[in-house]
């Protein structure tokens, strides 16, 4: 079920919404107060921090991809600069305060049917913290690029330089 097949009543008034074609598809609108339901897109940020040759990354927690590696990354939020939202979640997942240096790329396509459509990666710097795992990430660690541990999803793949896809 789509997101536009879930949302069944106006936000704003509570009237239950009709399908009409409106934007060059159809979409959930309110008879009512003319309310119109846009599906936004899911936007992560995240971070590469490189240390000596080696890559910052974390263990996941949760599915998708629990037990295997990604970048310190998460969701951004509602009016949040996606830099401040890399910087964060780096500090949530590790432990470690950083500063981005650079924008590095933009992945798009939604990988699970709960991640996000955009990825918006950076560099960073390590600029203090401890480095500890925390929020989902039960590990943390930097990798030689040459001995990386099994990786979550094709955006670290990408991100990392790597192959999309496994061979």
């Amino acid at each position: 079920m789509s997101e536009m097949d879930q949302v069944l009543f106006c936000i704003r008034c509570g009237t239950r919404l009709e399908r009409r074609f409106l934007h060059g598809q159809e979409r959930p609108v309110c008879p009512a107060c003319g309310w119109i339901f846009f599906a936004d897109p899911k936007v992560a940020a995240g971070v590469i921090v490189e240390d000596n040759g080696r890559v910052l990354l974390v263990r996941r927690i949760n599915e998708p991809g629990r037990g295997l590696w990604s970048f310190p990354a998460g969701f951004v939020n509602a009016l949040e600069d996606p830099a401040r939202a890399a910087e964060r979640e780096c500090l949530e997942e590790t432990g470690l305060e950083v500063e981005v240096t650079g924008l590095l790329g933009v992945i798009s396509g939604r990988e699970h049917q709960y991640g996000a459509d955009i990825v918006i990666y950076y560099g960073a710097s390590v600029v203090g913290g401890s480095m500890a795992p925390g929020d989902d990430a039960d590990q943390v660690d930097f990798f030689r690029r040459d001995e990386l541990p099994p990786l979550a999803f094709k955006a670290t793949r990408i991100a990392l330089g790597l192959p999309a896809e496994i061979k």
